[in-house]
């Protein structure tokens, strides 16, 4: 495709720091609101991601049928491959994630169903304060129970040699961040061969756990199952439809890479189940890392009794749709926040790299969360004692003993 010398379609908002890709996007664009009846005057920007993409939203010319969302991903920093592959699983699943509509493969444009503006966290928030326990029933314990069955949905469409596996040398890789950014990088702490055997033996025993809890089951990963990454039910289009039979295909074809467009109708406007987002990581891996993710949120914290009460319920659904989660509770419990530490301790690598690598500052303000989960599963288990020692020498405090397990 060869970039227009047209102006790109855009709103103050909307910044390119490459004239080439701005003219590609304006191109692509003009194409593609033709084919799929978008009204590129309503071009705005929807978000960004910690990652090097960004969405926009722009609305169909009949404004009843709703608007769409568009990624912008450069090819030479993110491969979406991978999004358009878990799309379509999810979509087998019967989850409700977005359509691919038209994909530009050669520049990295896409143009998705649009799942709404409101997430599952910003609901949360505007329901009720945070350290009080949702009761049964009520919006907040449904949303996470609609959440459950979402996840349980897709572990259950799970098969193996599908995904990339969540694997040993994966886990090392996860793993490392936390020395390698956090307690070097942040802390400035020099990370020598002492540091680096103490903080190997630890994460043996939390790769061993991680790998072979539960007769090690694996299914569908998600890798970042929260409410930011879940949108909250919405009025959508729910009938679409292609093109005129005969007509040309302005999209270019299969050979050009790109990917059909379907328009939506406003025919038939029906409530949405909860919306999927930001699976493009997915993984076939520990059945424990989805819930250890709900749970033990990157952006809030709920009380140790909500988090039992809505891992318990999982559990017991999962159980009896015939996932292999265990007959022992406690069993499960202990691979669930075992799956969590090293969640938490790769996170803690990965908010300190966006922030020292990456210009996003903002991420580190949430790390102490991450100490506070992983202070708090290394002391209910006296195998991880060394390990909180070892986090409180790090952040400068005084060590509290007192083990559960």
């Amino acid at each position: 495709m060869t970039p227009s010398s047209a102006n790109p379609a855009s709103t103050a908002d909307i910044v390119w720091s490459d004239p080439g890709r701005a003219a590609f996007f304006a191109q692509w664009l003009s194409v593609t609101s033709a084919a799929c009846q978008l009204d590129p005057a309503t071009l705005r920007l929807a978000s960004a991601d910690a990652s090097f993409r960004r969405y926009f939203r722009i609305d169909r010319i009949d404004r009843a049928a709703g608007s769409c969302i568009i990624m912008d991903a450069p090819p030479a920093l993110e491969d979406c491959a991978p999004f358009v592959k878990i799309a379509a699983l999810m979509a087998e699943a019967g989850l409700n994630a977005p359509r691919v509509l038209a994909w530009d493969k050669a520049q990295g444009f896409m143009l998705l169903s649009d799942l709404g503006s409101q997430t599952m966290m910003q609901l949360i928030q505007q329901q009720a304060p945070l350290d009080a326990f949702p009761p049964a029933g009520s919006p907040i314990h449904q949303l996470y129970m609609d959440a459950v069955d979402a996840l349980i949905a897709w572990q259950l469409s799970s098969r193996p040699g599908v995904l990339p596996a969540y694997d040993d040398a994966l886990l090392s890789r996860e793993l490392q961040l936390f020395p390698d950014w956090y307690i070097a990088k942040h802390r400035g702490i020099t990370v020598d061969a002492g540091l680096q055997d103490k903080l190997a033996g630890f994460f043996a025993q939390i790769k061993d756990s991680n790998l072979n809890s539960l007769g090690g089951a694996r299914v569908f990963v998600h890798r970042d199952f929260m409410p930011r990454n879940l949108m909250a039910p919405t009025l959508v289009a729910a009938r679409t439809a292609l093109p005129p039979e005969g007509a040309v295909p302005p999209w270019g074809g299969p050979a050009a890479g790109l990917m059909p467009p379907s328009v939506g109708t406003a025919e038939s406007l029906s409530p949405s189940r909860l919306g999927v987002l930001d699976f493009q990581d997915a993984v076939y891996g520990p059945i424990t890392y989805d819930i250890a993710s709900l749970m033990r949120d990157a952006f809030l914290s709920w009380d140790e009794e909500f988090v039992l009460d809505i891992t318990i319920r999982y559990w017991q659904k999962a159980r009896k749709a015939g996932l292999p989660v265990g007959d022992d509770f406690g069993e499960f419990y202990r691979a669930v926040e075992w799956m969590g530490l090293q969640r938490h301790l790769k996170i803690l690598g990965i908010f300190a790299r966006l922030t020292l690598r990456d210009g996003k500052p903002h991420s580190l303000a949430d790390t102490p969360r991450f100490i506070k989960y992983a202070r708090s599963t290394a002391s209910r288990y006296r195998q991880l004692g060394p390990l909180m020692v070892l986090l409180d020498e790090i952040e400068g405090n005084e060590t509290r003993v007192g083990y559960t397990f």
